[in-house]
C-alpha cells in the first residue's frame, strides 16, 4: 500500500513534469519557420517582345510554411521595343534612341513598369525594383534597319541580381 501512495503522489507528479517540460522543448523546435530571405543570386536572362521569365532564384517559400507549395517568384515581362534612331538612307534631324519598356508582376498581383535605355535622355540602363536590380546587358540586332525594312524581332539581354549581390 506504502508503494501505491508513493506511485501517487512523487512519481505521477513528477512523470508529468517531465512530459510537460519535454514537450515545450520539442514545440519550441516545430515552431512555424518565417520565410527566409533568398540567397545572393546573378542570373541573365535573354527576352523578346511580348516575352516574358520567372525570376525563379527571387522566390520566397509560402507564407504558409507548408513545403508541398511551390515557392512563388516575379514574372518579368518585355512590354514593348521603342526605336526611334534613325533609319539607314533616311534624313533625320536627330540621332534618336532605343528604349525598353517592362514590367515586373509580384505574385500578390501588383505590377510596376519601368524602362531601360543605354542612350535615350533621361534614361537609365540600370534599375532596382521590389529587391531586384535590372540591367540592360546588350540587345540583337544593334545595327539599325534600312528605311524600307520592317522593325526586327529584338532579343533584350538582361542581368537580374537581387540587392544584396555583388
Amino acid at each position: 500500500m506504502k508503494t501505491t501512495i508513493l506511485r501517487q503522489f512523487i512519481v505521477l507528479p513528477l512523470l508529468a513534469a517531465v512530459m510537460a517540460a519535454l514537450y515545450a522543448c520539442g514545440s519550441i523546435n516545430a515552431a512555424p519557420k518565417t520565410a527566409a530571405a533568398p540567397a545572393p543570386f546573378t542570373t541573365n536572362y535573354v527576352l523578346r517582345q511580348g516575352g516574358s521569365v520567372l525570376i525563379a532564384p527571387a522566390g520566397v517559400a509560402s507564407a504558409s510554411g507548408n513545403a508541398s507549395m511551390a515557392p512563388v517568384a516575379p514574372v518579368l515581362r518585355l512590354e514593348r521595343v521603342n526605336d526611334s534612331r534613325c533609319r539607314t538612307g533616311a534624313v533625320c534631324v536627330w540621332a534618336g534612341y532605343i528604349s525598353f519598356s517592362f514590367v515586373l508582376q509580384q505574385p500578390d498581383g501588383s505590377a510596376s513598369n519601368f524602362v531601360l535605355s543605354d542612350n535615350m535622355p533621361n534614361g537609365t540602363a540600370s534599375v532596382t525594383r521590389n529587391g531586384l536590380s535590372f540591367t540592360l546587358s546588350g540587345f540583337e540586332p544593334q545595327q539599325v534597319p534600312a528605311k524600307n525594312e520592317t522593325m526586327p524581332d529584338y532579343q533584350v539581354s538582361l542581368k537580374v541580381s537581387n540587392i544584396n549581390s555583388p
